[in-house]
């Protein structure tokens, strides 16, 4: 995710970095700037329409249709959003209920050993959680001395949490700690897998193809007939203005296609090593 500060105006205006809708639009904009100056020619010298002409008249399906697209567009980016703000609330949700589950553990745990694993297991879930959402491949070997389950499982997130499970299990059938603990870090290790398949339904659910695919059709004709009607007002110059408003209808829909997807790699998305990282550090704080 890219860091920067709101409040630098001239930054966001005359820089530009690889998350930019204006790079990725470039090719197509240079595209659509010589479609609106080979109508703008047609018009103005070839056919030498009049200013009488119905062709005139198009601009009146721009402004009816204009408001629609606006609403279509404010829905998808709200929609790709709400996707976004929830995977960061997921992950947040995970820093706290690491934090929660490695002070349990530091508390109610004396033997060394098992502080040792627990100090490995807890963060190592955030580590591969991260790595299951971006479809890495992730090896059975997280640490040096403790090698987990075989590929039976294809599901790591879930091989973690059975593996701390059992080791909590184990601990109270030794008598390290009491049922009404026991009863605790269930709660806490429930919560992961809870987080998990939040996470999990972001991914696995994007928005409808029908409703995405209109939004592109639907972008791409209005744009497409803006020159015939504004020539008669502009001139030459409808070629800038078709291209600005091309670069402003599709950024909205690049910027919704981007962030609603938060797990993946786009400058935008959550930066899940940061905070795998975070949890790392907190609970190796925590448990001593």
């Amino acid at each position: 995710m890219i860091s920067y500060d709101p409040k630098e105006w001239f930054s966001f205006i005359f820089q530009f970095h690889k998350g930019d809708t204006f790079r990725k639009l470039i090719p197509i904009m240079a595209g659509i700037a010589v479609y609106s100056g080979i109508i703008a020619w047609l018009e103005i010298e070839y056919w030498q329409l009049s200013e009488t002409s119905h062709v005139k008249n198009i601009t009146v399906m721009h402004a009816m249709l204009g408001f629609v697209i606006s609403l279509l567009l404010v829905f998808r980016t709200n929609t790709a959003y709400d996707r976004w703000w929830e995977g960061r609330k997921m992950w947040g949700a995970l820093v706290n209920n690491s934090r929660n589950l490695a002070i349990k553990m530091a508390v109610m745990l004396k033997d060394p050993a098992d502080k040792e694993l627990m100090k490995k297991l807890i963060p190592a879930y955030a580590s591969v959680l991260n790595m299951h959402l971006k479809n890495a491949d992730i090896s059975h070997e997280l640490f040096d001395d403790a090698i987990l389950a075989a590929d039976h499982y294809n599901h790591k997130p879930n091989q973690i949490a059975k593996t701390i499970m059992a080791r909590v299990n184990d601990m109270y059938k030794e008598g390290k700690i009491t049922g009404d603990q026991l009863i605790l870090l269930t709660e806490e290790l429930r919560s992961f897998l809870d987080i998990c398949g939040a996470c999990e339904r972001i991914k696995n659910t994007p928005i409808p193809y029908s409703y995405s695919a209109f939004i592109k059709k639907f972008i791409f004709f209005y744009v497409m007939t803006l020159p015939f009607g504004y020539v008669f007002q502009l001139g030459y110059y409808v070629i800038p203005v078709v291209v600005f408003i091309f670069y402003v209808l599709a950024s909205l829909e690049l910027i919704a296609e981007e962030i609603e997807d938060p797990f993946g790699t786009d400058p935008n998305d959550l930066p899940l090593e940061k905070i795998a990282e975070t949890i790392r550090k907190n609970v190796e704080e925590l448990i001593y």
